[in-house]
């Protein structure tokens, strides 16, 4: 477990391994304070927020598409681990407009797409970390098959077991999930931190602001549901809005240098 901040720890240059960086503290209302800081973002990187937005939408169109061919729900959960991945990567672009805005530059689509490289073996670690917990999630939910009902049209009490467990395992793997990577990737890009810290300092600013984090990774999943409830339509806005108000929760809650 990351031990915790301390405000002598913010002294410490940004090379050292494995630390965590300090958090302010959020009121529970805050995340919607992000989404109007995102909004105004959109307006001022239309080609940004267009060609992002566009990238989302067309993944989220071809899962739907997948799940439709394939007639299984089999292929959902692999799907949705692929878009997890690529989300935050193409999110770094986003994160770097709104950096742009903040600093008064014109933000520039090229600019953003560079932003890749910033910080990329933190940055592929990370990505590499959120795999194996998706392979190691994807396993314990095969396991969980063997509580599925063998006999088809089964009562409601025939699938409880399998549906309590697999509600239970999901959410615990998803606030683990949310945890490590609430501000990881903007954190790794800006200060070029390396990912342990990052993951430190997203978990204990998450562990630290329990309401404001919820009410945050309550807009993702609303959004995200919108996304998809659209074919995938609703992403070209949704998401890029997502990105720049990650942005401006990043800027929010993880202390800066002095």
């Amino acid at each position: 477990m990351p031990r915790t901040a301390k405000s002598s720890d913010f002294k410490t240059p940004d090379t050292e391994y494995a630390r965590t960086i300090p958090c302010e503290t959020l009121t529970t209302f805050a995340p919607f304070q992000w989404v109007r800081m995102g909004v105004n973002d959109l307006f001022k990187a239309p080609l940004i927020t267009f060609f992002y937005g566009l990238c989302f939408a067309v993944a989220a169109a071809a899962i739907e598409w997948l799940v439709y061919m394939q007639g299984s729900h089999l292929v959902v959960f692999p799907s949705l681990i692929v878009y997890m991945l690529i989300g935050p990567f193409l999110a770094l672009g986003l994160y770097d407009a709104s950096w742009q805005v903040e600093k008064n530059h014109k933000p520039k689509l090229f600019h953003s797409i560079k932003a890749i490289r910033r910080n990329g073996v933190s940055q592929w670690s990370f990505a590499l970390l959120l795999c194996v917990a998706m392979i190691f999630w994807m396993r314990i939910a095969s396991l969980l098959h063997a509580l599925y009902p063998e006999m088809q049209g089964a009562s409601i009490q025939a699938f409880l077991p399998f549906l309590v467990t697999g509600s239970v395992v999901g959410i615990i793997f998803s606030c683990i999930i949310f945890a490590i990577s609430a501000f990881s990737i903007p954190l790794m890009m800006e200060r070029r931190v390396d990912m342990m810290t990052a993951v430190f300092t997203s978990y204990n600013a998450v562990k630290n602001n329990i309401g404001a984090m919820f009410v945050w990774a309550m807009i993702i999943v609303v959004g995200i549901a919108v996304g998809f409830l659209t074919a995938g339509i609703g992403m070209l806005i949704i998401m890029p809005v997502l990105g720049y108000a990650t942005w401006h929760g990043y800027r929010s809650t993880i202390s800066r240098k002095h």
